[in-house]
């Protein structure tokens, strides 16, 4: 997961490319090329197949580790409004912009590792996307859950705001019971437009 050729590495997922409501959210982990790798109790996965319990276990660790100065990561949030205005694609590189400016890095001192077709600003020359990252990459593989978890509490926030539709539940993807939900009340004002037929 670490290079020496490089100061820095960052991984980089997304979640929340097919609900209905809500926004896309992208994680951008650093790790210093010094850090010794980070050891959990269980195989880090892909957040999609991990339970809950044990993202939010890895998601504290990786949080004490930033207080501690030890590695930084950012996370963006794309609204709804943003989604059905310029599209997914589009959302998703403004999303990687917004996560490298917050860490506040170089690109020549960083080498960075993305999922499936995400790409980073092309001065970033030492980059990779590889396709199923998250479930080959460590370091994508944090990043997706550090991404999952942050839009769930989002979600989380939002069903209060909400609670007709079960956002807690669902988290805005598209289940019997959402439909079900949007059927009887219609849309709210963080449902995708572009998304529902």
């Amino acid at each position: 997961m670490n290079d020496m050729k490089w100061n820095y590495s960052i991984g980089i997922d997304e979640v929340g490319r097919g609900p209905l409501a809500g926004p896309i959210t992208l994680a951008a982990l650093c790790l210093p090329a010094k850090f010794r790798p980070i050891r959990f109790d269980f195989p880090i996965k892909d957040s999609k197949q991990m339970t809950e319990d044990r993202r939010n276990v890895v998601f504290k660790i990786l949080n004490d580790l930033k207080d501690e100065g030890k590695i930084n990561f950012s996370v963006t949030h794309i609204k709804h409004i943003s989604i059905d205005k310029y599209g997914i694609t589009k959302c998703t590189q403004n999303g990687i912009k917004r996560c490298l400016k917050k860490l506040e890095i170089k690109p020549a001192d960083t080498r960075i590792l993305l999922d499936g077709a995400l790409h980073a600003p092309e001065e970033f020359n030492n980059q990779k996307t590889i396709i199923r990252g998250d479930e080959k990459v460590k370091i994508i593989a944090l990043a997706s859950i550090v991404a999952k978890v942050s839009r769930d509490k989002r979600m989380i926030n939002l069903a209060k705001k909400f609670p007709q539709y079960g956002f807690d539940c669902h988290k805005g993807y598209g289940t019997k019971m959402h439909k079900k939900a949007i059927k009887k009340y219609g849309l709210s004002e963080i449902h995708r437009r572009t998304f529902i037929k």
